[in-house]
């Protein structure tokens, strides 16, 4: 189970890495405004890992397995 969220955690990684290069590509090469694109991007970013780190306290404080 912990081996695939491992995986997909990797695949996505990997996703959001290659969106942002080709996002930070198009912005040199002035295709797109690049200014507007990547401060949305980091208000995404930023909020996505807000909600992850409350999901990891819930996860690890609340809901933690005791049957060890």
């Amino acid at each position: 189970m912990f081996q695939n969220v491992k995986k997909f955690a990797a695949y996505a990684l990997t996703a959001l890495v290659l969106f942002l290069t080709i996002i930070a590509l198009l912005g040199i090469w002035d295709v797109i405004s690049f200014e507007d694109v990547m401060r949305k991007v980091l208000y995404s970013l930023f909020t996505i890992f807000l909600s992850s780190v409350i999901l990891l306290f819930i996860f690890g404080v609340i809901v933690r397995d005791d049957s060890k």
